[in-house]
This record gives C-alpha cells, sequence and structure tokens, in this order.
C-alpha cells in the first residue's frame, strides 16, 4: 500500500489540500502525482466543495519531480508523461483554486502553483526554473506559466534559472498577492470567503471565459520535457544536482 503524502480535508465547503512529503521536500513523486489527481477529482466531483485549497506541510512548497525516480529512466517512462493531465485539471477546474505558498516552489512545482486562479505567497516563498540547470526544459510547465507570467520576465527567468523572491514573482505576474509569513493564513482566509461568496455555475462560466483562447497543447512540450528528461545533458544533469556537484557543462575557470 502506498504511504499517504497528501492530507485532504474538507471543511465549510472547502478541500485543503496538504502536501505531506517533507523528506523530499513534497516532490512531485510518482504517489503525489496519483493521490494529487485522485484528491482532485474528489473534489470538483463534491458538490459541498466549493473551492479548492492547495497548501504544504514543511518550509518547501514542491520542489518539482521527484529526480529520484527520473535518474536513468527511459523517455517514455518519465513522470513528465502524467503530469499535464494534472495541470490540466487544476487549470480548467470548474472550481475556484488557491494555491498557499509558506516556502521555496521549484520546476514543476512552480507549474502546479501557476495552474492555480489565485497565488498567495508568504515572504518565505521564493521561486526558480531551475530546469536549464540539471540539463533539461521547462517545456510542460510553460502552457500554464507563460500565461500568467509578463513575457520579458518568464524570458529571463526560464533562461538564466535564477531564484527569485514572492515580490518578483508578484511583479512577474506569477503571484497574485505577496505578503509577509504571519499574514498568509489570513490572507487566504479572506480569498476564500470571496471566491466563495460566488454563485458556483457563475464562476464556473466565469472561469471558462477567462480560459478562452489559452490553448494548452502539451503534445510537443511532453515530448520535448520527456526527450530532455532521458538524454544525455539530462541524465548528467540530475546525477551532478544528486551528487551536489557542478554538471559538466558548467564552466570551471
Amino acid at each position: 500500500m502506498t504511504d499517504s503524502v497528501l492530507h485532504v480535508e474538507v471543511s465549510r465547503g472547502v478541500a485543503t489540500l496538504t502536501l505531506d512529503s517533507p523528506a523530499n521536500r513534497n516532490a512531485l513523486s510518482r504517489a503525489m502525482r496519483a493521490q494529487l489527481r485522485e484528491a482532485l477529482a474528489a473534489a470538483l466531483a463534491d458538490d459541498a466543495v466549493r473551492v479548492v485549497v492547495l497548501d504544504h506541510t514543511g518550509r518547501v512548497f514542491c520542489s518539482g519531480m521527484d529526480l529520484s525516480e527520473a535518474a536513468g529512466g527511459a523517455a517514455a517512462d518519465q513522470g513528465v508523461h502524467e503530469f499535464p493531465d494534472l495541470l490540466a485539471t487544476l487549470w480548467h477546474s470548474p472550481k475556484p483554486v488557491l494555491a498557499a505558498v509558506r516556502g521555496p516552489a521549484r520546476a514543476g512545482g512552480v507549474g502546479l502553483l501557476a495552474a492555480c486562479d489565485v497565488v498567495v505567497a508568504g515572504a518565505s516563498a521564493t521561486f526558480g526554473f531551475a530546469e536549464v540547470r540539471i540539463g533539461v526544459v521547462p517545456a510542460v510547465i510553460s502552457a500554464v506559466c507563460r500565461p500568467r507570467m509578463l513575457a520579458h520576465a518568464a524570458h529571463r527567468l526560464m533562461l538564466t534559472g535564477e531564484v527569485f523572491d514572492a515580490a518578483a514573482a508578484r511583479d512577474a505576474g506569477l503571484v497574485d498577492l505577496a505578503v509577509a509569513d504571519d499574514e498568509v493564513d489570513a490572507t487566504v482566509q479572506a480569498q476564500v470567503t470571496a471566491l466563495a461568496a460566488g454563485a458556483p455555475a457563475a464562476l464556473a462560466e466565469t472561469k471558462r471565459l477567462l480560459r478562452s483562447g489559452t490553448d494548452l497543447d502539451f503534445a510537443p512540450l511532453l515530448e520535448t520535457s520527456a526527450r530532455f528528461f532521458a538524454s544525455a545533458e539530462g541524465q548528467e544533469g540530475i546525477a551532478a544536482f544528486r551528487e551536489k556537484r557542478p554538471a559538466s557543462w558548467v564552466p570551471t575557470d
């Protein structure tokens, strides 16, 4: 039986899905992806649920794909093949989805929050498109990050892979509300209250209208992502990350 890495609580019309795998920094492991998909499906099918909140335990929101599962894998076995369905479910959810980010989000973790409707980030939250630094491409998450972000900001941040804070993420369009750490709970609650005040059918139709014109064509993005995960560069970058050493392409002098 797979250990639970996701805590689910439904109360007063809110389904809170809490990433609960601090040992691997809430990485998007096979178990996490499966349990998130199952919990989201249940929340969307429950008429009593009006708003979905993604939260997390530990100091990290989500570190992205579990690289221990990606090392040595063939393209067909990479977790990126499952990830688009999860992002599409969040993106097209007829119910509002809010992300509460209290710590670092990287790579696929950034994609996870970008697919939500409202993102609240505390001062301890940081963000980064780390893919290029390990020899892979932020292809799949670009489908949900690019519609949110200012084009020039996404361009620079995806190319450099540098870490940026909540204020910079807000200015780039990735985060909606950047607040002090001790204000995250109150801000999330205020947004949940505001979202729940909307009529369910009207909210769903408004989301449909707002998402119209945004083409989530994952097929070519998925092929690119999987190909780079399985490539020599990708496997070298993953190995260097796990071994805490510079990758072979990093200049040394």
